[in-house]
């Protein structure tokens, strides 16, 4: 056992040392330095595998007469001693990443406790794909959580992308910090610490399956690393591959359901394969079909089997309850999207002289991945191009069949596949001159291609032209046009009839087949970046050195997004292109500069006296100006005060912002296929309601989606607000091994960039009488809603708070081995975010509550997440019991509360309102080493007791559940061999 470095004195801080100095920077006492190194990287093994605060350690008053070496702590940018800080920090190191199994770096992140919201994951199909997963602190979103790496900004936010072997530990700074690192610091900050000065080389093989025998993954890593006393070298390679996991293999994601005040019956789209066309009542009756309802227009169905060149080969169409006619598409979709990652990093540092260091840092990704979808649910209208003509030679209605929709089932799953290449490169000189400054001047470049193909598609004029008037020619063909404008190169196709169990039909379908499109799109982005940086020791104060941090950093990131010719909006205003609304895009490109200018000042005010152990203050400010808006100041201060050897008192107040990015500024417009519940549906109904305008009493929704468009805007402005953390940290003398934490948080925002929200909008022009021109419905057909305009602005504010506990406790060493338990647990007391800033009418209240993205929400906000472990080691043998909470939460109907805010609805399924359990996963890791041949064999088993996700029903969106937040696959085994030299 590694003995306390400081006799009688620990001190509880939740970092790890980050980054060595020079052989001779400061001149100080090098031993000191390694004890303290070697103490904090046992100390972050020891305390707890998964995300854990590390106990620290500060000078005891009998080393006074030595020095220790400075170092830098995330979160500021000033070097010191200690490494306890005003700001919370968690860590994650190497050791614990290696025993949760994990191949990449999102799996293990997304665990966190401080982790809520909707951030992606390669578990999200619709809406995903890329292989991505992004971190969402506090619930804030991705866009609001920075990573960086060694302490510089990391371009491409998708965490996969950071090759887990280049990995020395990660640093989670839970703290809004736009007065160190600029925007985005609003959540928090992720900090990936590389490998250094690493000798030999390691090599890792990794496979994994569920019990299903689905899901299988396979991986493997090499690292080699050489040292010596002018500089070192670390390169590293690795590679995994991910296979999917159908949602037709789990029982909880199919069929896709619905549950209407406690009755749960299958309910999927309305778009089916053998058709749903909108056709007047009379029409219908003319062919005995009498259609329940009063309106002037019906839907009816094709019967299988028939051709549908007749009425009588049509029924009534069932739209909803039991035994209905929609289509379940559940099946198609996949929980575990395929994915292959291949990675390569280096980084290496040349000693030119005793005070000067050259360093590189180098990284590059290729993933090639891809979501699944049911085939083309083909709406039938101006969007589609498809208008099935009075005049088609396959029409039996006599009139424009204009509404509706067909499922293309005979024509296979629309897939999107995606290629996606990431590289970073930081570089620069950094050293040190007197006995304690140290400068740091460098450049970064990065670069970011992603190339997306999608199948499934249809080229819109040739099939608008093949569906429109048609005729039978002298010779018995049938030809596209009228006998006076014939169209080339045209068959006229049915549509209302796709079928493939006669020839025709055949014929039919490979017609249709000549129609089909791959729609791709290419984007591009890089960034560069030149900086400096300088800290040091200005006076030596009675209370300790007072100490300064300051610099400069040019940040410029440029862009450009191409769609393919099929793809290209040619109507902004309602987003249609060549092909289907989903496909659509806008070409954009734009660039985005900024100037930036920080300082940081620490102030040790006390020192060694009664009820101040120490008492330091910490100031901070950072000016930005950017080439969209102009500038944005944001400044912080911070305390910590230690009025006894076992208590610190922290707390720190720091002004956050987050600026448009050149997507929300220049990124074009993009389709969406949102889903949204009518107010005007049934009951609801409300004659002289603006939302309800053009429809008949007794109407009923009959699809769960419609068309959305999202834009940008070139004259958004950044987002402004603060944070506000207070903690306490207890490491009793009298109990050793054990530590605990509490700290309280707040952070508001305002003027938040986003979208209303299509359901949002409904709700509000229902209620309210707000944004009724944001939508359309499609009124020569039964009256869905068919187009909602949700374009991007300065529209909202978002105030949340909670409290992070934290319990650690290192059992004295026993004869059954060394034991270390740990809890950490995140509370959510509010998360209320405004739709329209100031207007409480807009303000949905989201803590204890889901709502997903799709339906116009923020995701998941459970007002507890835990994570507890249980690790033992002894000799060569350890084993690690991991445990994940998730609490309950509230999903279902949205009710306005008495203070006019909404909320989900209190009530239970006789108001549409329900209650998903809490959900506990639990991961178990056994190791052993086997020295004599330097290879470590680990096994384990993750969701031990295959718990499955919850059932959110239509709410979930995504295969009946969240898939951003739970576990989709099951009960997984893995199993990894490493191997050192």
């Amino acid at each position: 056992m590694i003995p306390w470095p400081f006799p009688g004195r620990k001190v509880l801080v939740p970092i790890c040392v980050t980054t060595l100095t020079l052989e001779s920077v400061m001149r100080q006492n090098r031993n000191e330095l390694l004890r303290a190194v070697r103490y904090a990287l046992y100390m972050g093994t020891a305390a707890a595998v998964g995300l854990t605060a590390a106990p620290a350690f500060a000078q005891d008053s009998g080393d006074k007469g030595e020095t220790l070496e400075t170092i830098v702590v995330t979160g500021s940018r000033i070097r010191r001693v200690d490494l306890e800080t005003s700001s919370p920090v968690f860590v994650i190191d190497k050791s614990a990443i290696e025993k949760t199994g994990k191949l990449t770096i999102g799996d293990l992140l997304q665990e966190a406790p401080s982790i809520a919201g909707a951030a992606t994951n390669p578990g999200v199909n619709n809406g995903g794909g890329s292989g991505a997963s992004t971190v969402s602190l506090r619930g804030l979103g991705s866009q609001r959580t920075l990573l960086l790496i060694n302490g510089q900004r990391v371009f491409y936010n998708d965490v996969n992308s950071i090759p887990i072997n280049m990995v020395e530990r990660i640093e989670i700074l839970k703290d809004g910090a736009s007065a160190v690192y600029g925007s985005d610091a609003i959540g928090g900050v992720v900090n990936f610490i590389t490998r250094r000065d690493f000798q030999g080389m390691e090599a890792s093989f990794d496979y994994g399956i569920s019990d299903r025998d689905d899901g299988e993954r396979k991986g493997g890593s090499m690292t080699i690393g050489h040292s010596s006393d002018r500089g070192s070298l670390v390169v590293g390679i690795t590679y995994n591959k991910q296979d999917a996991v159908s949602a037709a293999d789990r029982d909880y994601s199919h069929p896709a359901l619905y549950n209407y005040k406690g009755d749960i019956f299958g309910l999927g789209s309305g778009t089916i394969p053998n058709g749903r066309y909108v056709i007047p009542r009379t029409v219908a009756a003319s062919f005995g079909l009498n259609c329940p309802g009063t309106a002037a227009s019906v839907n009816v169905t094709r019967i299988s089997g028939t051709p549908g060149t007749a009425g009588t080969d049509f029924r009534c169409y069932i739209g909803n309850g039991p035994g209905n006619d929609t289509y379940d598409y559940s099946p198609f979709n996949i929980l575990r999207t395929p994915q292959e990652r291949a990675g390569l990093f280096a980084a290496g540092n040349y000693r030119i002289s005793d005070n000067v260091e050259a360093y590189i840092e180098a990284f590059t990704n290729k993933t090639r991945s891809n979501y699944q979808l049911a085939p083309l649910p083909l709406i039938l209208g101006a969007d589609s191009g498809a208008i099935i003509s009075a005049n088609s030679i396959y029409n039996p209605f006599g009139v424009n069949v204009a509404s509706g929709g067909i499922r293309m089932s005979l024509d296979g799953n629309r897939i999107g596949r995606f290629q996606t290449d990431s590289q970073q490169f930081n570089t620069g000189l950094r050293g040190s001159f007197g006995d304690t400054w140290t400068w740091d001047a460098g450049i970064s470049w990065a670069r970011l291609t992603q190339d997306r193909q999608q199948t499934g598609y249809y080229f819109k004029p040739g099939l608008r032209d093949a569906v429109g008037p048609s005729f039978i020619d002298a010779n018995g063909v049938a030809r596209c046009g009228t006998p006076t404008a014939i169209i080339a190169n045209c068959t006229p196709i049915n549509l209302l009839g796709l079928e493939n169990q006669t020839a025709a039909g055949r014929a039919n379908i490979d017609n249709l087949r000549k129609l089909s499109i791959t729609p791709s799109n290419h984007f591009y982005s890089n960034e560069k970046i030149a900086r400096f940086n300088l800290t040091g020791e200005i006076v030596e104060l009675p209370a300790g050195a007072l100490s300064i941090a300051f610099g400069g950093e040019y940040r410029k990131d440029y862009q450009y997004f191409t769609p393919d010719f099929s793809s290209i909006i040619t109507d902004p205003a309602i987003g249609t292109c060549q092909t289907s609304t989903d496909a659509c895009a806008s070409p954009s490109s734009g660039s985005l500069s900024v100037r930036e200018f920080y300082a940081e000042l620490f102030i040790p005010v006390l020192r060694d006296v009664f009820l101040a152990k120490s008492l330091n203050f910490t100031l901070g400010s950072r000016y930005s100006d950017y080439s969209a808006f102009g500038n944005s100041t944001n400044s912080k201060i911070g305390v910590e005060w230690r009025p006894i050897d076992d208590v610190l008192l922290r707390g720190t107040v720091a002004e956050v912002f987050r600026s448009p990015t050149i997507s929300d500024l220049y990124g074009g417009v993009t389709p969406s296929a949102d889903s949204y519940q009518d107010p005007c549906s049934g009951t609801g109904f409300q004659a002289g309601n603006p939302a309800c305008a053009g429809l008949q009493p007794g109407f009923q929704q009959t699809t769960p989606q419609t068309s959305a468009l999202f834009g940008s805007n070139d004259q958004l402005k950044p987002e402004q607000g603060k944070s506000f953390t207070w903690g306490v940290v207890y490491d009793p003398s009298w109990l050793e091994g054990f530590s605990t934490s509490v700290d309280v948080w707040r952070i508001y925002l305002t003027d938040t960039i986003g979208q209303l929200g299509t359901q949002t909008i409904l709700n509000q022009c229902y209620q309210f009488g707000r944004y009724c021109n944001l939508f359309t419905r499609e009124l020569t057909g039964v009256g869905d809603v068919n187009f909602v305009n949700n374009r991007t602005a300065n529209v909202g504010r978002i105030d949340t708070s909670g409290v992070d506990m934290s319990f650690k406790y290192r059992l004295p060493e026993t004869a059954w081995g060394n034991f270390r338990f740990s809890l950490d647990a995140t509370y959510v007391s509010k998360y209320n975010a405004q739709k329209v800033q100031g207007d409480v009418s807009t303000q949905f209240n989201n803590a204890g509550s889901y709502v997903s993205s799709a339906q116009g929400g923020d995701g998941n906000y459970a007002r507890w997440r835990g994570y507890a472990s249980v690790n033992w080691n002894m000799g060569a043998f350890d084993a690690s019991w991991r445990t994940r909470y998730i609490g309950p939460t509230r999903f279902g109907a949205q009710a306005v509360a008495g203070d006019g805010y909404t909320v989900v609805n209190p009530g239970g399924p006789a108001d549409q309102a329900f209650r998903s359990g809490a959900v506990t996963y639990h991961n178990l890791q056994f190791g052993y080493n086997i020295e004599p041949i330097h290879t470590n064999l680990e096994v384990g088993v993750d969701n031990v007791f295959d718990k499955q996700p919850p059932q959110l029903w239509q709410y979930g969106f995504d295969s009946n559940t969240d898939a951003r937040t739970y576990e989709t696959v099951g009960r997984f085994y893995w199993a990894r061999v490493g191997v050192k030299f």
